[in-house]
C-alpha cells in the first residue's frame, strides 16, 4: 500500500498505479481507474470509465452491450477496498468481500458511461468494515447498497520480493 500524495480540494487522490499498490486486483479484473476523492476512514469516490473495448460485452449482451450487475457490485466492492485499506491501522491488510445487504440496481450502465461511486464507511474494526455505495451514471443512481468485508493480513506482502508493506 502506498500513501497518497497529490490533494485534491476534498481528500486525496489516487492514480492507478497507487490503486493497484492498494489492492491487489490486475486486468482483467481492475475495475477502478481512479480515486477522485480519498478522506481515509471517512469516505472514497471511485470512477470506472465504461469502454466497448470490456471483455464482458462480447456476451453481455451482443447487440446490447450492459455491464452485468456482479461487475458494478465488484467495482463497488473495490472502491470500498481502496477506502478501507488506505487507513494507517489496515497496512498489510486484505479486505477480503464477506456480505452484500440490500442491493438494488436502478439503471443500466453501457459502454460511454462514466461509473462514480461514492464509498462512505458505516462501521469498521482490526478484522472487519461495512461500507455503503452508491453507484452513479451522471446524477442517476446506478446501484447501491451495503457490503461487509473482512480484513486479514496480506501474506503476499510479506513473500513478493521488492513489494513494499
Amino acid at each position: 500500500m502506498t500513501t497518497a500524495t497529490t490533494e485534491a480540494k476534498e481528500g486525496f487522490v489516487l492514480n492507478i498505479g497507487q490503486i493497484m499498490a492498494t489492492i491487489p486486483h490486475r486486468y482483467p479484473f481492475l475495475l477502478v481507474d481512479r480515486i477522485l476523492e480519498l478522506e481515509p476512514g471517512v469516505r472514497a469516490v471511485g470512477l470506472k470509465n465504461v469502454t466497448m473495448n470490456e471483455d464482458f460485452f462480447n456476451g453481455h449482451f451482443p447487440g446490447n452491450p450492459i455491464m452485468p450487475g456482479v461487475l458494478i457490485v465488484e467495482h463497488a466492492a473495490q472502491v470500498g477496498g481502496v477506502l478501507l485499506l488506505t487507513s494507517t491501522a489496515n497496512k498489510g491488510k486484505l479486505a477480503l468481500f464477506a456480505s452484500i445487504e440490500e442491493m438494488k440496481f436502478r439503471r443500466q450502465v453501457v459502454p460511454g458511461d462514466q461509473l462514480v461511486t461514492e464509498v462512505t464507511i458505516l462501521k469498521v474494526g482490526s478484522r472487519a468494515g461495512r461500507v455503503r455505495a452508491v453507484c452513479r451514471v451522471g446524477e442517476q443512481v446506478a446501484a447501491e447498497g451495503e457490503f461487509t468485508f473482512v480484513l486479514v493480513p496480506d501474506s503476499a506482502q510479506a513473500t513478493t520480493p521488492g513489494k513494499e508493506g
